[in-house]
């Protein structure tokens, strides 16, 4: 009975251990296999190109800030239509219409201001040098309405340096005129814009309260179009205004500033003339 019990344990080790050997080769043809298998993906990994993410994520952004743009010009007609395309068409021709003034002024400005110490040591130098007519063809040649201002105090040199303020000062009026040419009209449309803003306002409520009396109640989807469109008119009144007010501000600054250059230098000019009187 021992021995059988012991060649029982006998076989029962043989067995086990026969077992655990085949386990620990098929873990080992396992791990080569895996080992093999992370080597061929590295390899893999290194011969194939990485992808740039921030060039994605790039893209990604590049798609939502287009879509958040068509989303919000989606938004602009749907308010231009809801505000009346009739009202809302008129304040917009009114923006139109003064942008393409207030930029025609700015770039006209720009191009009239003229360094006037430049000019001013040019004429000099050309009064001692050639006298008046070398200082008269300095001013032809030069951009601005100061040159022109000068060009016609030289001009009127030989009645004496009384007559040629008188001349300064008259030709610089004339000056000024065209500075300001155009800034009426920006004035109109903000004041215009508004105005016809505030009269779709009061069209819209005509029309919520002509829609109450209809229905014979107060409901809030009865008068909520018209309120809207009220509201929406006097907001574009008031944003083209805005607008506009921002350009008419600068261009006047712009010619204030080109008048105080036309002053002094036209005062400095008188001096020079006097000292070239003198001198002769």
């Amino acid at each position: 009975m021992k021995k059988l019990l012991t060649l029982f344990a006998l076989a029962g080790v043989l067995n086990f251990g026969f077992t655990s050997v085949i386990f620990a080769q098929e873990e080992m043809e396992d791990a080569e296999t895996d080992t093999t298998e992370a080597t061929t993906e590295e390899a893999s990994e290194e011969m194939t190109p990485v992808q740039d993410e921030p060039e994605v994520e790039e893209a990604d952004e590049i798609e939502v800030e287009a879509d958040g743009a068509a989303d919000y010009h989606q938004v602009i007609k749907e308010k231009f239509i809801e505000g009346g395309v009739g009202f809302m068409t008129v304040v917009l021709s009114c923006l139109i219409i003064g942008l393409a003034i207030s930029i025609e002024r700015i770039i006209t400005l720009n191009l009239a201001t003229t360094n006037t110490k430049k000019l001013l040591a040019n004429v000099e130098d050309a009064l001692q040098q050639g006298g008046v007519e070398a200082a008269k063809e300095v001013t032809r040649n030069t951009r601005g309405p100061v040159a022109s201002i000068f060009t016609q105090g030289l001009m009127r040199m030989s009645e004496g340096v009384d007559m040629v303020e008188k001349s300064i000062i008259a030709y610089g009026s004339v000056e000024m005129g065209k500075l300001e040419k155009g800034l009426v009209w920006i004035s109109l449309f903000i004041a215009l814009a508004p105005m016809l803003g505030f009269m779709g306002t009061v069209i819209g409520m005509i029309d919520a309260f002509d829609s109450i009396e209809a229905a014979g109640d107060i409901q809030p989807s009865l008068v909520a179009r018209g309120i809207k469109q009220a509201l929406l008119t006097t907001v574009a009144g008031l944003i083209v205004a805005v607008i506009l007010q921002l350009f008419y501000n600068y261009c006047v600054s712009k010619i204030d500033s080109l008048v105080n250059q036309m002053e002094d230098a036209s005062i400095t000019l008188v001096d020079l003339l006097v000292k070239h009187q003198l001198t002769k």
